[in-house]
Order: structure tokens, then sequence, then C-alpha cells
């Protein structure tokens, strides 16, 4: 039986922002002919070690087995900013894959990251080039945004080269703007393709 090639929308996000960001790649993916978007979260991580959380969230996305990264097609790893960096519960799950790094399972596949943050210079950049390093690792294969996307240069909130970011603002909490949407879309799509080709060549 032939299953369809997937990438793997994988984030956490404790406000919503990062989470609407995975459901818009996954929009992008869609585009694409062939493949599918499979959208997964982590748990969080609690500083009390008797503390647990059910095995299926009560809502959202559900939680991301090692299985799912392993025999995923491409990858899009999202996270709000932690101080220039990934959060916690994230960086949490990739540290348990030392045994799918080990074995190659997925180098050679099509990566990237996108993120949220409170402020516009809260560290979208770092975050984003810092999420990179474990799939460099692991021997993905970076996928960012090329300023051919109109989008990149228009956007008044979020949008990197590096991969898609939201402006979530430090009061309320923002939605996506219309330009945020379209980067993640196109994100999406452009990793959607990629993969393709590189499981094709």
């Amino acid at each position: 039986m032939t299953t369809t090639p997937y990438i793997l929308v994988l984030y956490y996000s404790r406000n919503g922002q990062t989470a609407e960001m995975a459901t818009q790649i996954g929009r992008g993916v869609a585009r694409v002919q062939g493949i599918e978007a499979r959208i997964r979260t982590v748990p969080a991580v609690s500083a009390d070690t008797t503390a647990s959380l059910p095995a299926v969230p009560d809502e959202g996305a559900p939680y991301a087995s090692k299985d799912d990264l392993a025999n995923c097609a491409g990858l899009a790893l999202g996270s709000p900013t932690r101080f220039g960096n990934m959060a916690a519960p994230l960086k949490y799950f990739l540290d348990t894959t030392g045994d799918l790094w080990l074995n190659g399972k997925l180098a050679g596949k099509p990566a990237g990251a996108f993120t949220s943050t409170g402020s516009l210079h809260g560290g979208q950049e770092t975050t984003l080039l810092t999420m990179m390093m474990p799939l460099l690792h692991h021997g993905m294969v970076l996928c960012g945004l090329p300023y051919s996307e109109a989008a990149l240069s228009q956007t008044e909130t979020g949008g990197t080269p590096y991969g898609p970011s939201h402006w979530a603002g430090t009061d309320e909490q923002l939605a996506l703007s219309e330009h945020e949407k379209t980067l993640c879309q196109a994100f999406g799509e452009r990793l959607a393709r990629l993969a393709l080709k590189l499981t094709t060549d």
C-alpha cells in the first residue's frame, strides 16, 4: 500500500498565533498535488516532575510522535520566540531524536522554521536561525522565503527571508496580517514542491 507523502508542520504554541501560522502553512502545502500537510504539536514541559498531560490534547492538533517526524517528506518547525530561541517544549521533543540522527532518517529532506513573537525586534530572526541548527545536524536541506515573494518586501508586520514570522503584539494578541498569511502559505507551498522534487530525483 502506498501512502501520500506529507510535510510535517510541527509546532508549539501557547497563545494560538504559532498554531494559526501552522494552519496557514498547511494551506500552502494543500496547493500542491501529490503531497499533504500533517499538523502536529508538542506538549508543554512542566517544572513539576509529577505533572502530566493527557495523551491526547483537549483541543488543537494531536501530539507529534517520532514516527511522524521520521516518515515525513519535509518539515516546517514552528515556535514562539524565547530569548531569541525556540520554546523549551519543542527543544525537548527535538532532543529525543538522537536515534533518527544516528540512522540518517531526515537527511536530504527539506525543512524550514517559522515563529511568532510579541515585538518586531524580539528575536524573530535569531529564533529562526537557531531553530535551523538541529535541522542542519539532521542533514536536512534548509528552505527559506525568497524575495521573489512580493509580500516579503511589502510587509509592515512579520516576515523574513529565513522563514515566516508573526508580530503578535505586546498587549492584545494581534491576528495574522494578510502579508503574514500570504508568506506562511507561500512557505508551505515552497516546502511541498521542494519535497516532491527531492523524493523523485
